[in-house]
């Protein structure tokens, strides 16, 4: 009976044995196989700007107000693809904010000069092409970040002029003898008591605007062009 039970159990060790080394081995060459205990040797990786304190429905109040990330040192460049054109409109700005936006717009981390960039600014050029999709994606930019003080119509008599929050809110059809750039620049920057957007808006949607701004002034097309081929002449 002693060498039977031997035998049962030397069997069992043998079949659990040959089971956890067969279970070890994958198909996968990269993958590790059955790991003991992972969690000893192999850290969870965490994930940025991911809500650790409610995950799969399970909520943990401790953590639920935790910072999982921070923002990003200035002037760090995010991935924006492949698309080479569209990386090269997301790629930081070349102009400079003014000196004086420091103490106006509290541009504390950019690197600002004094240079007037505002006027050499008239020389750029949108990058986007005009399309009925970018007016409809200036639109939606438009009503979301700017009709609350340019108006529905751009004519400077949105919602927050009108209550007497904000005056010298112009009228786009007035500011004819701008250049793209300079549109750019100031929503950029920030001018006057517009402040700036940079932190909210990326450089194509800041473009995206521009054009649909554009079309509040009767500008689009190769009358935009003519406007540019003007406004480049007299900054030179």
């Amino acid at each position: 009976m002693m060498k039977m039970n031997f035998r049962i159990v030397f069997s069992v060790a043998i079949v659990a044995a040959s089971t956890f080394l067969l279970n070890s081995c994958a198909a996968d060459a990269d993958s590790a196989g059955l790991e003991y205990m992972p969690d000893m040797y192999r850290s969870a990786a965490i994930e940025p700007y991911v809500d650790y304190g409610e995950i799969r429905g399970r909520e943990n109040v401790e953590v639920k107000s935790l910072l999982s990330a921070k923002v990003p040192p200035f002037g760090t460049i995010p991935f924006y693809g492949t698309d080479s054109a569209e990386v090269a409109i997301m790629l930081p700005y070349g102009r400079k904010g003014h000196v004086s936006m420091k103490m106006t717009h509290g541009m504390y981390d950019a690197e600002l000069t004094a240079d007037n960039e505002y006027e050499m600014s008239a020389m750029d050029k949108n990058p986007l092409e005009a399309s009925d999709e970018v007016y409809e994606e200036g639109k939606r930019l438009y009503i979301s970040n700017c009709a609350h003080c340019h108006g529905d119509k751009g004519d400077g008599n949105g919602p927050m002029v009108v209550s007497g929050a904000y005056v010298g809110v112009p009228d786009y059809a007035n500011l004819k003898n701008l250049g793209d750039g300079q549109l750019f620049y100031s929503i950029y920057y920030g001018k006057g008591m517009m402040g700036a957007h940079a932190p909210i808006l990326n450089k194509k949607e800041i473009w995206t605007l521009v054009h649909y701004i554009r079309k509040f002034q009767g500008i689009t097309g190769e009358t935009q062009e003519v406007v540019e081929a003007e406004v480049a002449e007299d900054a030179h």
